[in-house]
């Protein structure tokens, strides 16, 4: 079902597993960059981060389970780790990123990255409110620089 991408290289602690199912089009290799780039910024070279790929029902279902909020939503992610090593779950989905990139006016690929970066910052102990002051909070704003970075090395 998933696609393993970005296995550890030599000298390197990261390892980024890309589970993408059986959704189209998507750019799995972005998607692990993103969450690279995330990691980078935190100058953090030792990791285990897995990024999965959801539709509706099953991203409700996560949120209401583990956040006690009973709708779908774009990005769920659990740190796992500690100071020493990142470990995390990062959970995407997949519908809600086809809508908010037809909202946004940009490609599908872009707001996959978008959301593999916030979910990465959130394992990362990032935070915003979910009020209308989010799209200016320090996480926002890093997250866009990131992406930006990001999609500017392609």
């Amino acid at each position: 079902m998933g696609r393993r991408v970005g296995q550890a290289s030599h000298g390197s602690g990261v390892e980024v597993i890309v589970n993408v199912g059986d959704f189209e089009p998507v750019e799995p290799d972005l998607m692990e960059r993103a969450v690279r780039c995330a990691l980078a910024s935190a100058l953090r070279d030792t990791a285990e981060v897995s990024l999965t790929l959801l539709p509706d029902a099953e991203m409700r279902r996560l949120n209401r389970e583990y956040l006690y909020k009973d709708v779908s939503t774009d990005v769920i992610a659990f740190s796992l780790g500690d100071d020493t090593r990142v470990i995390g779950d990062i959970y995407i989905g997949f519908d809600q990123a086809v809508r908010q990139a037809a909202e946004y006016g940009v490609v599908l690929h872009e707001e996959l990255a978008r959301l593999a970066i916030h979910g990465m910052l959130h394992v990362l102990g990032h935070d915003h409110s979910d009020g209308s002051d989010r799209l200016g909070s320090p996480m926002y704003l890093l997250q866009e620089r990131l992406l930006r970075e990001l999609l500017d090395e392609r």
